[in-house]
């Protein structure tokens, strides 16, 4: 017998025997937590937002607003959750509540719980200095009748109100234990806490499953139906999600790291990866998903594996046996396969300093421009030495070959030669030689093929003339362009 513990509104709950797969929110919609909504499985819509309080967080204990139909049971083991009806305190609504009803931000109110929990989140930030992070605050929430101006003004009104409350105090109170384990036949799950446990688990059940943030994996439970019979988490190993900047100047992520962590900490540091960040998905996608779990995805259009490749990472393996290096360009090895034996994790990923004197900048392509996967992604970094020839070039491409790639052609093609738009034309030729895009729902391969040309000349652009001036939220096709002195 299992028996999964944490906090639901401040309240013991026990769940026994449960399959490791119910979602979070199949649970609480049978135990009568009604508010929260289900609109469609796969984190896109926002109805089914709570907020869990992140004990381990950069900087301390903080309340993150996430998709509870993605978070599987679990996984919120010794954790404090919060739904909209624990949050209506002694008969005294909460500020974000007032604050709803005073804009007049509800109508059918399918979408309102989640909202809510978004600006609940919201509520309790201290970060949120400029207009443009409370628009990332609330993208992963869809509204069709109430119209977002209204709720928005509700979000100016609560925004970093942090008001000194019940829940607050909660953020204080010690998480409970993480570890977990369900070894019912067909159902293993489990949270190991340390390496050691891992590794046995590993040797134990050596076809299970890793997930950390679920944001990609818990989809072949609620779209897919599968059962996942073998899985183990890797959210229980706080070493496996720190951020660091090493002596030289550049980064150590731990591969578990949060994305919406990264995002915070690179700001005005890693530009290229910030700015990405910025439209790689919803607060709450980026409040679960991690940087290992993207690059193990292998997706052909993971929006973080081309600004890595151009900014030149190095991936470090580990296993019982120990840990080994792998460059990116050689993690990819087919389309979803990497370079991971059987037996090995990503533990983390190194980004080395950038050259004085380095121009950087990334580039995403899509038909939204909040919450949508990349048609074409890519980041370029270049060097120029005397005489304004470029001594290092790196462009990383998704979304136009069966992995994330390197230009090498076309890098090869500029290399050596002045920064002038003849040179970057002339390299733009080899791009046809480098990629082979394929047509879909999201771009023809002439569609992939022109976009690829026209990041690299819109790159050139930026570089050889005086960027625009500082305007952080232009369209994701233009990420600013960072300059590294």
């Amino acid at each position: 017998m299992s028996t999964i513990r944490f906090f639901l509104n401040d309240r013991p709950v026990e769940a026994v025997d449960q399959p490791p797969t119910t979602t979070l929110l199949n649970f609480l919609r049978a135990r009568g937590w009604t508010g929260t909504k289900e609109g469609c499985a796969e984190g896109d819509c926002g109805a089914c937002t709570v907020a869990i309080v992140d004990a381990e967080a950069p900087g301390g204990p903080r309340f993150r607003a996430v998709n509870g139909c993605l978070v599987l049971l679990p996984m919120v083991q010794g954790q404090r959750v919060y739904t909209v009806e624990g949050l209506r305190r002694g008969g005294v609504y909460h500020p974000v509540q007032e604050a709803m009803v005073e804009a007049l931000g509800s109508q059918c109110g399918y979408c309102t719980p989640g909202v809510v929990m978004s600006l609940f989140e919201a509520c309790y930030r201290d970060d949120l200095d400029r207009p443009a992070k409370l628009d990332d605050q609330l993208c992963g929430n869809l509204c069709r009748c109430t119209g977002y101006r209204p709720i928005r003004d509700a979000a100016v009104k609560i925004a970093g109100l942090r008001p000194d409350d019940s829940f607050r105090a909660a953020l204080a109170e010690a998480p409970g234990e993480r570890a977990f384990v369900s070894d019912a036949p067909g159902q293993f799950f489990a949270t190991p806490t340390t390496e050691a446990a891992l590794w046995q688990a590993l040797a134990e059940h050596p076809g299970a499953k890793f997930i950390c943030g679920g944001t990609d994996l818990s989809l072949a439970v609620t779209k897919r139906f599968e059962a996942l019979p073998e899985v183990i988490s890797l959210e229980g190993l706080p070493e496996l999600r720190t951020i660091s900047r090493r002596e030289d100047g550049g980064w150590r992520f731990g591969a578990t790291a949060l994305l919406a962590d990264i995002e915070a900490a690179t700001e005005g540091k890693l530009e290229p990866l910030h700015r990405m960040l910025r439209f790689f998905a919803s607060r709450q996608i980026k409040n679960r998903a991690t940087i290992g779990g993207n690059l193990c995805n292998a997706s052909p259009i993971g929006d973080l594996a081309p600004v890595l490749l151009a900014l030149d990472a190095e991936l470090e393996l580990r296993s019982a046996a120990g840990s080994r290096r792998v460059a990116i360009d050689r993690f990819f090895l087919d389309y979803r396969r990497t370079a991971l034996a059987p037996g090995e994790i990503l533990a983390a990923i190194e980004v080395p300093p950038l050259g004085a004197g380095a121009l950087a900048s990334s580039y995403k392509v899509s038909k939204r421009r909040e919450l949508d996967i990349s048609a074409v992604a890519a980041a370029f970094v270049v060097e120029i030495g005397e005489g304004g020839v470029v001594t290092t070039i790196r462009a990383g491409y998704g979304g136009v070959a069966a992995t994330p790639v390197r230009a090498s052609r076309f890098e090869a093609a500029i290399r050596g030669r002045p920064w002038t738009r003849a040179s970057v034309e002339a390299a733009i030729l080899a791009l046809a030689d480098d990629f082979t895009p394929i047509d879909d729902h999201r771009g023809s391969a002439w569609y992939r093929r022109t976009l690829a040309a026209n990041l690299a000349r819109g790159f050139f652009l930026e570089t050889a003339e005086d960027p625009r001036p500082d305007l952080p939220e232009r369209p994701s096709g233009t990420v600013a362009l960072e300059v590294i002195r």
